[in-house]
């Protein structure tokens, strides 16, 4: 009897250490692309220092994407404020339906919004963030001292980043930031159009890695051209910058999805459908 408990203890030994050591499962990661509105520019040579686009008009998208990570919710970008309007010549907003009001259809309250990730300060990216005070806010570092600078830059307005100017949870993101410790969602340093530029890699397991944009290219022919804003605050660091986000997509296999052009936002389910 002793002989035959011994063996069973024995042979049950690999099999506990096995659940022991087995990794747990990853939560599943879904990414909804949300209509946040559009700017209509009368020429994109507004976009090139090198006046790579005569006479070229565009209705630019103004996307932004929310990414559910098992239980949490991350908003990557906040779109146009509601209230934004033409003021004189130059690109015209034109502001989407509320994003608290598009989460709603899909059954996501903002207090289930954990993280708000933003691509970079300008105004057409936090224009909703602070519907979701409690979130914390995740922001390149050099974006971030824009925003609590008496003198900021250009197209960035503090007011916009109130709740964390008062004392919000703020992550000022140094380099690159796996956002929930398990690489299904890395923050990229893309430094150039703003010190703090960054784009995001979502790793999806059915659909595939999804990177998106920010503001490192605000359409695909700019890629092609090396043509860069004359707003942009380092023309160096913004070529740097186009050349990784085209590496680090030849080489993760992923979707890249430029937020700003019309042509590429259509590489994501419509909403309120998601990729999974």
């Amino acid at each position: 009897m002793k002989s035959s408990l011994l063996t069973l203890i024995l042979l049950s030994l690999p099999a506990m250490a096995t659940a022991q050591t087995a990794p747990p499962a990853k939560p599943q990661v879904e990414l909804w692309r949300l209509d946040c509105g559009s700017i209509d520019v009368s020429n994109i040579n507004f976009f090139s220092d090198t006046e790579a686009y005569p006479d070229h008009p565009l209705q630019m998208t103004d996307s932004c994407y929310l990414i559910r990570h098992g239980e949490e919710y991350l908003l990557w970008d906040a779109g146009l404020p509601l209230d934004a309007a033409p003021q004189g010549p130059g690109p015209q907003p034109k502001p989407g339906p509320a994003i608290t009001k598009q989460l709603a259809e899909i059954g996501v309250m903002p207090e289930q919004v954990t993280r708000v990730g933003i691509s970079h300060a300008h105004f057409d990216h936090m224009g909703q963030a602070a519907d979701f005070p409690a979130a914390t806010l995740l922001i390149g570092a050099g974006d971030w001292a824009e925003l609590t600078s008496d003198k900021p830059g250009f197209g960035i307005d503090p007011k916009l980043a109130q709740p964390w100017r008062d004392g919000g949870k703020v992550e000022a993101v140094e380099g690159d930031l796996d956002v929930f410790g398990d690489s299904s969602v890395t923050m990229l340093k893309m430094p150039g159009h703003t010190p703090g530029e960054t784009a995001l890699l979502v790793r999806l397991a059915d659909f595939g890695p999804v990177l998106l944009s920010g503001d490192v290219v605000h359409f695909a022919q700019q890629l092609l051209t090396g043509s860069v804003p004359p707003f942009n605050v380092n023309r160096a660091d913004s070529l740097a910058s186009m050349a990784r986000l085209e590496g680090l997509a030849k080489a993760q296999g992923a979707r890249l999805v430029i937020q700003h052009d019309p042509d590429h936002i259509g590489r994501l389910p419509a909403f309120p459908a998601s990729a999974q």
